[in-house]
Formats: structure tokens, C-alpha cells, sequence
């Protein structure tokens, strides 16, 4: 038994000053440091290009770092991956089967490459597509395909899976099932880091996440902390014969005519004393709605923050 496996605490994937340049030049991952632990789902977040694919890729043992270093199970996943790669599973964003094999040809074939692996049947049965078993690959659908890529990372039983954008062509309730399946996996112990442009889908799966942009990680914690970090919004509409120049003043908002938008740090305080003033000025706040912000909303600031600050050291930031 290796000295991690029975900490439920350990660095399962412990990454420190990751660097990735490609042709010598284009640095693609750009000092990235962060932890995942045992049994802990990790989201990576960024937009096009942030560098996720070229830091997962390193993860995987897929290339040589650059520069830092990188542990995924305490060992190095590219100079020791005979070690590393019985104890992981890959979910690529496209399998590449060959499109004339069957389902259950495929997943023998695979089960052929993979250190004791779990009874085809049960892979299959796991994702959902235990019926198609005699389908050819070209005739599944675009999910369909997706549920076997996932089938084939799971038939090794990983320590640690990765799953690269794993519900992108789902339907609802597909996505819903694959979400399902991941949070058991977790539950069991498997550790995962995901990637993922539904950052709904992360917000709800993610124990913690960071959030990538060019080649740097700008933000990191649970999903809670995240978005703890951005404004809250309160958005109402004033009715006729009232005005934006009547609002409580210590209240922040704007205007764009009777519609109002409140972003607030201080959103239960602020939130009393508009209904404070709207109770005393007998004014009805019509279709009010108070929330905090929510990951998507953090995300798309955290993302315009960065560009601003990206074309300000470029000296187009006039």
C-alpha cells in the first residue's frame, strides 16, 4: 500500500510553479500552483485558451513540464508514468473510438489495455448504455458517445479520474445522470478534477475550483468563496411618479429609467433599507429580486477584471 492511501488528507495532485511554453515561446501555463486532495472534486475554470488543457495535459502525464513540478499521487505522472497511469482515468473531450467497432467491442478492446479492470458490462451498465451494447460507434449519438468516453475512464477503477468537459453534448437528463454518477465516484473516494464551461455544473459539483486566465490562476476557493468575493444585485422597477432621485441615498444604484440595479457588498443591510424606505413611502418595488452573485456572474467579472488589467499592462487600457 502506498504511504497516501489511507490519508484521506493527502495531495492526491500537487502542483507548484507549472509552466508550460510551446516552440520556446508561447507560454501557455504561466506559474500555476494549487492542491486537490483525496476524494475532493476539483473544477478548473477559464475561458478559450486560459492554459486549462495544457495544465490538465501535464496532469496526465501527456507532456513535460516547462518548468515547477507536478505530483499526482506522489509521483511524477511523465518520468514515472508506468506508476501513475494503472491508478488514473482520462476522459478526453473526444475518445476517437473506431466508429466501426461495437460498444461492447470497444470497451473489450479497452479493457485489454487497462491494469485490472472492471467487468465491461458494469462499465457499461454504470453509464447508462448496457442496451447499446451491440451498436456500432458511428450510430451512437453525439451524448451517446460521451457516456462511452466516460465508460472507458472508469473501467480501470481510478484513484484519480480526469474529465474534460464530460456533459457537452448531453441532453438535461443525461447531464443530470453523469453529474450524479461523479458525485458517487466522489462519495466513494475517487478523486476528480474536471473541466467544465457550465459553470453552473461547477458551481454545484465542485468541493473547490480555480479560475484560470491566460495561463495564471485569478481566483481559487469553494464556489462559495468565489463568488463571496463579487457584489451582490438588487433589481426592482419603480413605479409610475417615482423617481431614481428619491432612493434611500446611502443605498448604491443605477438607473436606467424606472428600472433600478443595486450592487452591493452589504446586501442584507441594503436590502432593509430599501424595503425600510419602500414600506414608509407606501411604494411598491414591482418584480424585486435580491441575490447573491452567483458563479457565472463571478466568473464573467473575474474574467473582465483580468482583460482590463491585461490591456493596461499592454498600454491599451486608455
Amino acid at each position: 500500500m502506498d504511504k497516501d492511501s489511507g490519508d484521506t488528507h493527502a495531495k492526491v495532485i500537487d502542483v507548484t510553479g507549472l509552466r508550460r511554453r510551446y516552440d520556446g515561446q508561447f507560454e501557455a501555463v504561466r506559474g500555476v500552483t494549487f492542491t486537490v486532495g483525496r476524494g475532493e472534486l476539483f473544477a478548473l475554470l477559464g475561458t478559450n485558451g486560459a492554459g486549462k488543457t495544457s495544465t490538465v495535459e501535464l496532469l496526465e502525464g501527456l507532456a513535460r513540464p516547462s518548468g515547477g513540478q507536478v505530483r499526482v499521487l506522489g509521483s511524477d505522472p511523465y518520468r514515472e508514468r508506468a506508476r501513475v497511469r494503472p491508478r488514473i482515468g482520462v476522459m478526453l473531450q473526444e475518445g476517437g473510438f473506431p466508429s466501426d467497432l461495437t460498444v461492447a467491442e470497444t470497451a473489450r478492446m479497452w479493457a485489454g489495455c487497462t491494469t485490472g479492470a472492471r467487468p465491461v458490462g458494469e462499465a457499461l451498465e454504470m453509464v447508462g448504455l448496457g442496451a447499446r451494447h451491440k451498436v456500432r460507434v458511428k450510430q451512437l449519438s453525439g451524448g451517446e458517445r460521451r457516456r462511452l468516453d466516460l465508460s472507458m475512464a472508469l473501467l480501470g477503477r481510478p484513484e484519480v479520474l480526469f474529465l474534460d468537459e464530460p456533459t457537452t453534448g448531453l441532453d438535461a437528463e443525461g447531464r443530470y445522470e453523469t453529474q450524479r454518477l461523479v458525485r458517487e465516484l466522489r462519495d466513494q473516494g475517487t478523486t476528480v478534477l474536471l473541466t467544465t464551461h457550465y459553470l453552473e455544473e461547477a458551481g454545484d459539483l465542485a468541493d473547490r475550483l480555480a479560475i484560470m486566465r491566460d495561463g495564471q490562476i485569478v481566483a481559487s476557493g469553494t464556489p462559495a468563496e468565489v463568488t463571496a468575493s463579487r457584489p451582490a444585485r438588487i433589481r426592482f422597477t419603480l413605479p409610475d411618479g417615482v423617481t431614481a432621485a428619491e432612493l434611500p441615498l446611502s443605498v448604491p444604484s443605477a438607473a436606467e429609467g424606472r428600472r433600478i440595479e443595486v450592487r452591493t457588498d452589504r446586501l442584507q443591510e441594503h436590502l432593509l433599507e430599501l424595503l425600510t424606505w419602500a414600506r414608509h413611502k407606501d411604494v411598491q418595488l414591482i418584480g424585486l429580486d435580491a441575490r447573491a452573485a452567483s458563479l457565472e456572474e463571478a466568473f464573467m467579472d473575474i474574467a473582465k477584471t483580468d482583460i482590463a488589467k491585461t490591456d493596461i499592462a499592454k498600454g491599451d487600457g486608455r
